[in-house]
């Protein structure tokens, strides 16, 4: 039987370009060589798109943690490298704007080529953090308390009224469409307010305020198409104020609880909201719902993540593993998922 040839995206536009690449480095190390042709697709922070040699030597060489426009004339450097590549299914390791978002995936749709996680719908809502929170009001799933302002029309008077009746301090200021937790503030008073919109504001123009939720943060990973099914949930336990870009990605100290200490019934709750949250979203192939637990038992959704980090400090295929997938198995099941969904 001839392999499966797989189109493995990764690098991109967005801010979370060095994270792609650490986890196209982990799904290709644990993709079966036996079944699968792996093709890889490095895109750099313009948007250049490298041919699959080029990515590859990006892959083997652990030191490079950006992807460059290769200088040599002789390598063709396009977009149309990939489109000139037959390809069964697409395994897209973009994460944020431009592979996270629902433009990679409305490409791959207009290719008619398969590929892994969420349609564009699915995708969009789910990076656009602010049209998410609305959704999961409509559907009656539970969460913090949250407002939405424009970078393009702050008004700093209103916005703090807004805080002190709807919201309370500390809070939490973030760009809307983000990951990796990059451009967020935790803002205790009024005086650290401008400073945190103006770094939001460098990421997206749709900034989200949310409130403070103390409390433990929980993570639960989500498998499936139609039949969906959710993990064991693991606990985040940062170094730092906050679960930031450098507590997930660079500090150690961050200590993951995996599966996490809860009873049975909390454990339940939690996968059916998790489900719930994804199906609400359209959400399909995989996701991973981030959560807050108050001292009450009472559990509310932070985020939904369509493309969750794949490196080795990732909840998502960690708790598939504590939930007796295992890495590799998981890589299968969602490329199976791919091509179930475009048949």
């Amino acid at each position: 039987m001839s392999k499966l040839r797989v189109g493995l995206l990764f690098g991109g536009r967005s801010q979370e370009h060095e994270v792609s690449i650490m986890s196209a480095r982990s799904v290709f190390s644990m993709l079966d060589k036996e079944k699968y042709a792996i093709i890889p697709f490095a895109i750099t922070k313009d948007g250049v798109w490298l041919n699959s040699e080029r990515s590859q030597r990006i892959l083997d060489d652990d030191k490079i943690s950006r992807v460059f426009n290769d200088t040599d004339n002789s390598i063709k450097n396009s977009l149309a490298t990939f489109l000139e590549t037959d390809l069964d299914t697409v395994f897209p390791v973009l994460h944020g704007p431009y592979g996270e978002d629902g433009k990679i995936q409305g490409l791959l749709e207009m290719l008619d080529i398969p590929y892994v996680g969420a349609g564009v719908i699915g995708s969009a809502v789910g990076m656009d953090k602010a049209i998410m929170k609305d959704i999961y009001a409509a559907n009656n799933i539970p969460q913090g308390k949250y407002i939405v302002v424009y970078s393009f029309a702050i008004d700093l008077g209103k916005i703090k009224d807004e805080i002190n009746s709807k919201i309370s301090w500390p809070c939490f200021v973030k760009p809307a469409n983000m990951g990796s937790s990059i451009g967020i503030s935790m803002v205790h008073n009024s005086l650290e307010l401008e400073e945190a919109l103006n770094k939001a504001a460098k990421h997206d123009h749709k900034i989200v305020i949310e409130e403070y939720i103390k409390g433990r943060e929980l993570e639960c990973s989500v498998l499936g198409n139609e039949d969906v099914i959710a993990s064991l949930p693991g606990e985040i336990k940062p170094g730092h104020e906050f679960y930031d870009y450098q507590a997930k990605y660079q500090d150690e100290s961050t200590e993951l609880m995996i599966p996490a200490h809860l009873d049975d019934d909390i454990i339940d709750s939690l996968k059916k909201i998790a489900m719930r949250a994804f199906r609400a979203i359209d959400g399909r192939g995989l996701a991973r719902v981030d959560f807050f637990i108050k001292d009450n038992n009472e559990i509310l959704v932070n985020e939904i993540n369509t493309i969750p980090g794949f490196t080795r400090y990732s909840m998502y295929p960690k708790l598939w593993e504590a939930s007796g997938i295992k890495y590799g198995d998981l890589i299968d099941k969602l490329i199976n998922l791919s091509l179930e969904w475009h048949s």
